[in-house]
């Protein structure tokens, strides 16, 4: 077992090593640019790139490559799918619907939209962090042109009830848009069957290279451009392709597509495990997310008493994440725990523990003593005492 121990799947993977195999000819020997049309260097590079388009709709059951376009990752996609309907269906009506528990570019892209005059419904969802199929039907009207809902939330889990959604969007004629960066490769994804129009996606997420990810692009919707210069990507996303990028990103989606339900049940395991031994030794103990919709990696866990800063602090050899986001003025809950009604003062006690492909049952078990460990004596100090131990971490 080797130190740190990675437990933050839910914020990036380490590359799976047939992903970098994969890559690494793109780097050097086959360097060249895809839009090169009148060389073998370009055509290679070109027949590389439609091998990735094909492995990333295999995935997510898309009818043709071309419905795929390369992006910088799953923030540029949700701003390309928000953006890129929005402008271009403004003659149709300027409302979207979304979730406040979205994802910052989702949220950040359509306070965006509204700044350009458009009009946004967040729909609120439950103690689970689950949003109601109902909500969403109601939210739509006449002039709604889009509606965005995350397959499976980045900080706790949940999984959205997508089919059910798509059914009640394809019903009213609205696109539907799902920023799946935290479900591809984890669970089954069809966007046929789900309805779903646009598909947000990063390789980062999926034991891929980071700056690269994909927005499926059902045929025949229409979106702006975000950049212009050139046309690339079918005239969606001007610019010179990432090549190595785009290969690890196929490569990565192959891969998941054969692996993936050994993979989940493996991940389920430990987490379940994980779970079960924190839970047994220490009280006080409560799980965010759905107990059963939820993603298999990931354990979302409050710990009253014990502030998740001074839990990390102290645990510094167990890399987790703490739901609170620092800004200059304070360190603010998380948006998600407060949409599902947990507690100012209990939202700042939540850790989230990400289980992934390479996550073992020694690193598991070993997470789960220092946890009870470190919990029991962060519980026994006074708050004062806990403040000064993040404050001694950020001054290193």
């Amino acid at each position: 077992m080797k130190f740190p121990i990675y437990l933050d799947y839910q914020a990036t993977t380490p590359v799976d090593p047939r992903v970098l195999e994969a890559m690494l000819p793109f780097f050097s020997e086959q360097f060249g640019n895809p839009a090169s049309r009148t060389h073998v260097f370009g055509w290679r590079a070109a027949e590389a790139v439609d091998v990735a388009r094909a492995q990333v709709a295999a995935l997510l059951g898309a009818r043709s490559p071309e419905e795929i376009a390369f992006t910088s990752g799953a923030t540029e996609s949700d701003n390309l799918a928000l953006k890129g309907v929005a402008r271009a269906c403004r003659d149709k009506g300027g409302h979207v619907v979304t979730v406040a528990t979205e994802h910052r570019a989702v949220l950040d892209g359509c306070k965006r939209l509204e700044e350009d005059g458009l009009r946004v419904t967040y729909l609120p969802v439950d103690k689970h962090g689950m949003v109601s199929p109902d909500a969403v039907r109601a939210a739509i009207t006449g002039g709604t042109v889009l509606v965005s809902v995350m397959a499976a939330n980045n900080e706790v889990g949940t999984l959205a009830p997508l089919a059910e959604i798509g059914r009640i969007t394809r019903e009213r004629g609205v696109l539907l848009h799902t920023d799946a960066a935290q479900a591809v490769g984890k669970i089954q994804i069809d966007v046929e069957a789900l309805g779903v129009d646009l598909l947000s996606l990063s390789a980062h997420k999926l034991c891929g290279p980071k700056g690269v990810g994909a927005l499926y692009v059902r045929r025949g919707v229409r979106l702006s451009p975000q950049m212009d210069g050139g046309g690339h990507e079918f005239g969606l996303r001007s610019g010179t392709l990432n090549v190595p990028g785009v290969v690890g990103l196929g490569k990565a989606c192959d891969i998941c597509r054969l692996e993936m339900a050994e993979e989940t049940a493996r991940v389920r395991t430990w987490r379940d495990r994980l779970h079960a031994e924190i839970a047994g030794a220490l009280d006080n103990v409560s799980l965010n997310g759905h107990p059963a919709e939820r993603l298999a990696g990931n354990l979302n866990l409050s710990f009253a008493g014990a502030t998740a800063d001074a839990v990390m602090a102290t645990m510094k050899e167990v890399a987790v994440s703490s739901a609170s986001a620092c800004t200059t003025a304070a360190v603010e809950p998380s948006h998600v725990l407060r949409a599902m009604g947990v507690k100012r003062l209990l939202s700042h006690c939540s850790i989230r523990f990400g289980l992934g492909r390479f996550t073992t049952k020694e690193e598991v078990d070993y997470a789960a003593r220092r946890v009870i460990e470190v919990v029991r004596a962060v519980r026994a100090m006074p708050p004062m005492e806990q403040l000064a131990i993040v404050a001694a971490r950020d001054r290193c």
